[in-house]
């Protein structure tokens, strides 16, 4: 497709459904093979140290690839466009699929699977390019609905390489995931507009990209989603241990329970963009501020009841009350910076929230370790607690966000 002109109110919600759609497949296939890699995995070898590291790398490695780059594609697509760095990243995806298709040897898999991150990280890019077109009044709209795609997308996803696996091998999982993502690459090139990047002129008031941190309330924010997502990721390793240890419940039931709070985000997450959408700074922390303190209890009730139906029922809504946190505040991070940056800016975030789920992992796995699975939720809790601190300490001393160029046409 030619270069975009201005961009009428309908052509958005076209592309951001677009965008909605080709996030969901991609994310979708590359779950597919997600809950099964360690079943993959030991099937290749007979040692168990062995085993045991690459079960972990297989997921990590991913993470730290996008850890490391982030930033680096990030400022790649502020310079030349975001629409090709989301093209790098499908053609990555589909090209790393497809060598985890062919690859047998452990070792070379954990070398591909953090080229995947590496190469292929997509979330960074779409976020920026959804920015370029979206107006900065519905960013926190925009992280929610892609977010919503991502969560969909897992989720179908795991159902769909579950069935494959049922009646074929690893191989076509793998397979199937490279055709899909090589799919979207041909439809992002094909259907989105080439967004140019922000030039900056002469005559306006510009920063240079490492001042972005220089006054501005990025770092504060990103400690709040850090903080954020590692308390929800640290029950991660000991919940399906924890679920059936506690309640006596089926396999059946702790799926539920897991599949409940990402129903929840995904119920709510649009719902809660609407609501902060023309608020400020202070006071959409000052209302997170009370969704947090919302988490704490019910994470606090889902660590203390012993009766299923309570733990269920804690579990959804503080799925919901998660669809207020993280895209608000990468709403809130975006707008930190002007538009010449954004792709910087969201690289560096998504790196952040790569970091906080091994964080959040790794600590819950070892917390679990040391000290029982009975005080997996009071950790939680904790957790939550130190995040009021940032949250508290940028509410009553606000730093003002810079303004962010509006799109074309808005």
């Amino acid at each position: 497709m030619p270069h975009a002109g201005p961009l009428q109110g309908s052509s958005v919600r076209i592309l951001i459904y677009l965008l909605f759609a080709i996030q969901l497949v991609s994310m979708g296939a590359m779950e597919m093979s997600g809950p099964f890699w360690p079943v993959h995995l030991r099937g290749l070898t007979a040692s168990q140290s062995l085993f045991s590291f690459a079960s972990i790398a297989v997921y990590v490695g991913p993470m730290l690839g996008i850890i490391l780059t982030s930033a680096f594609w990030g400022r790649i697509g502020d310079r030349y466009g975001h629409k090709w760095m989301m093209i790098r990243a499908l053609a990555g995806l589909s090209l790393t699929q497809l060598g985890l298709a062919l690859c047998s040897d452990i070792w070379v898999i954990l070398i591909l699977r953090f080229l995947q991150g590496a190469f292929a990280g997509y979330i960074a890019p779409a976020q920026a390019y959804g920015v370029s077109i979206e107006a900065p009044s519905r960013r926190a709209r925009l992280f929610a609905i892609l977010q919503i795609s991502t969560n969909v997308g897992s989720l179908l996803g795991a159902v769909v390489g579950g069935l494959i696996l049922d009646y074929a091998t690893f191989f076509w999982i793998n397979l199937s995931a490279s055709a899909l993502c090589a799919i979207c690459t041909v439809v992002a090139a094909v259907t989105l507009p080439d967004v140019p990047p922000v030039k900056k002129t002469p005559g306006a008031q510009t920063t240079p990209a490492g001042s972005v941190w220089q006054g501005s309330a990025l770092l504060p924010l990103l400690g709040v989603m850090g903080i954020l997502l590692l308390a929800r990721m640290l029950p991660q390793t000991s919940f399906s241990l924890y679920v059936s240890s506690v309640f006596k419940v089926s396999n059946s039931v702790v799926g539920l329970c897991y599949g409940l709070l990402a129903l929840g985000f995904i119920l709510s997450a649009t719902a809660w963009s609407r609501y902060f959408e023309h608020r400020t700074q202070q006071d959409t922390l000052h209302r997170i501020t009370g969704v947090v303190i919302g988490c704490i209890v019910l994470t606090a009730v889902a660590g203390v009841t012993r009766n299923p139906a309570v733990f269920v029922i804690a579990y959804f809504i503080w799925g919901v009350l998660l669809g207020a946190t993280t895209p608000v505040l990468m709403a809130l991070i975006s707008k930190t910076a002007d538009s010449s940056q954004q792709g910087h800016v969201l690289g560096i975030a998504q790196g952040t929230a790569q970091f906080a789920s091994i964080a959040g992992i790794s600590a819950g796995g070892l917390l679990s370790q040391v000290y029982g699975l009975q005080y997996t939720y009071l950790f939680v809790c904790l957790a939550y607690g130190v995040a009021l601190i940032p949250i508290v300490a940028l509410h009553y001393r606000p730093v003002v966000l810079q303004p962010s160029q509006a799109p074309p046409g808005d």
